[in-house]
């Protein structure tokens, strides 16, 4: 029994012994295998996270992952090979090199600036330099000027820059549409002048600088538009229409001059066409602004818009002789919705000057003198037909006009004025303050005739200062009579100086006072007219 126990006890430590030594060999190859997979594993995955510039983490790398972070099992061997990785990161470093965005970030500010650009890299800017023009005042640059809008009349929003400090010589030429793109800006900082021999002009030219069929065109800057006109002027031929108003200015001495005293003419006298052109003309185009600019001395009209709807004139000014013939300062027909304020006007025949097909006119604080004042008219002339509705002419000051505020039609016209406001209107050494004259004549002879424009719905208000010939000249039609003319706060005095004073003058207008008037207006007469007739075709517009 107790063999039996021995041996069985030795049997049985044989094979716990066996079983022992087993388990400490597959602890072991265990233990070594982990080793093994730390130690090339991480190498291996450092470098490629050291190629993606990614700290020293190997685990995000792809692979499989370990079960167990091998820190926790042998934390010292794993940190031995990530210092002896240098290696890797010195060769990955290599291609860091190709960071070569610093040359290719330089690459797009060595181009010049593309033709016509002038402004760096904005695409929607032409300046007429970049187009060739000199700015000499002496190379016409015409066809520099034609480039560059040609240019920027494919660009939306695009700016033609006529820069300061230049001085340019451009012939007669049209910035046209209608296929231009929309808000075009004519950025004029420097100065445009006009030729003064005939070759340029041909037999004849209605304008100078004509804009047409746009949308959105500005002309804005500090510039100067010259039409250097004193050739034309000199060259006028006496048949030329003047202004009739001047046979109501008799001179003390009673010597009526017919027309104004003409310059000597010289042996180059007729050089120049006979047709005189407009400095600036804009037609047939919508939202149209002028602002900033200056012109001066054109052959005829300054400033002219014709067919033109939503305009807009301020800060702008316009300079002539008070004797060069037919130059009026801005010249409105067939245009509606007009605003013309803070402007000053100093030219030989209107300030402003408003005629057929005009409605929605507003002008306010404006400067006029010289000249002849704000009109409507001439209307009517050759029997034709004429209309002008709802105009203000307000907060106005002139000096040294012919007249101050006008209304001027001819016999045998048709078509109504109606709707028209002058108010506030400071004159000073005005000579006819107040001028209706319905037997308007610009030549030698004019017919009677029993048609007229009828007119209606005329208020004068708060028209203060001096006159030197007469305050007031209403003279309306024999057959049409004005009606609805309005007059109230009126006070104007003489100022004598060397011509006839007269009293106020008025024929066949009716209307009201709506308070006492200096001088007394006793010439108007109250209400309406006892054949006052109904309004007929030939009136309605």
């Amino acid at each position: 029994m107790s063999g039996i126990s021995f041996r069985s006890l030795t049997f049985m430590l044989f094979i716990a012994f066996l079983v022992w030594s087993s388990s400490i060999e597959t602890c072991i190859a265990r233990r070594g295998k982990h080793w093994r997979q730390s130690k090339y594993g991480a190498a291996a995955s450092l470098s490629k996270k050291k190629g993606k510039g990614h700290g020293h983490h190997s685990y995000h790398n792809g692979g499989s992952k370990p079960k167990a972070p091998p820190h926790k099992i042998t934390p010292s061997p794993p940190s031995s090979p990530k210092p002896k990785a240098p290696p890797p990161p010195k060769e990955k470093a290599a291609p860091s090199p190709p960071p070569s965005p610093k040359p290719k970030e330089e690459v797009p500010s060595t181009p010049p600036p593309q033709k016509g650009y002038g402004h760096g890299q904005q695409s929607n800017i032409f300046d007429v330099l970049d187009f060739g023009a000199k700015g000499d005042g002496k190379t016409d640059d015409t066809k520099a000027f034609q480039a560059a809008w040609a240019a920027a009349c494919k660009v939306e929003v695009s700016t033609v820059v006529v820069p300061a400090e230049f001085l340019f010589l451009v012939g007669p030429i049209s910035f046209s549409g209608p296929y231009c793109q929309a808000n075009i800006v004519f950025q004029l900082d420097g100065t445009i002048i006009a030729p003064t021999d005939s070759q340029p002009w041909g037999k004849g030219i209605l304008q100078w600088l004509e804009f047409t069929k746009l949308k959105g065109i500005t002309i804005q800057g500090k510039g100067i538009i010259d039409g250097r006109g004193t050739g034309w002027w000199q060259d006028a031929p006496y048949e030329d229409p003047y202004d009739d108003e001047r046979k109501l200015i008799i001179p003390l001495n009673s010597t009526v001059q017919e027309r104004p005293p003409m310059p000597v003419r010289n042996e180059l006298s007729g050089k120049m066409p006979s047709i005189k052109p407009t400095a600036l003309r804009f037609y047939g185009s919508f939202n149209v602004t002028v602002t900033g600019i200056k012109i001066q001395n054109s052959p005829q009209c300054h400033l002219k818009f014709d067919n033109c709807m939503g305009v807009v004139v301020h800060d702008t000014a316009i300079s002539s002789p008070g004797d060069s013939p037919n130059t009026d300062g801005i010249h409105l027909q067939n245009s509606k919705d007009v605003l013309i304020h803070g402007s000053n006007l100093a030219c030989g025949d209107d300030c402003v000057s408003i005629q057929t097909g005009c409605s929605n006119v507003y002008i306010h604080n404006v400067n006029c003198g010289p000249g002849h004042g704000i009109s409507i008219g001439s209307l009517g002339k050759d029997n034709t037909k004429a209309c002008v509705s709802n105009i203000t002419v307000r907060d106005i000051i002139m000096r040294n006009t012919m007249n101050g505020v006008r209304i001027k039609t001819w016999q045998g016209g048709s078509g109504s004025v109606q709707g028209v406001l002058f108010s506030n209107i400071q004159v000073s050494e005005v000579q006819l303050p107040i001028v209706i004259d319905q037997f308007y004549c610009d030549k030698r002879a004019c017919n009677n005739e029993t048609a007229a424009v009828a007119l209606s719905g005329i208020t004068y208000e708060k028209i203060r200062g001096t006159y030197t010939v007469k305050p007031v000249h209403l003279a309306c039609s024999d057959s049409l009579p004005c009606i609805g003319v309005t007059l109230s706060a009126i006070e104007l005095k003489p100022l004598q100086e060397s011509y006839h004073l007269y009293d106020p003058f008025c024929w066949q207008t009716f209307g009201e006072l709506t308070t006492p008037t200096v001088p007394p207006i006793r010439c108007l007469q109250i209400g309406k007219p006892s054949n006052n007739r109904v309004e007929s075709d030939h009136d309605v517009c």
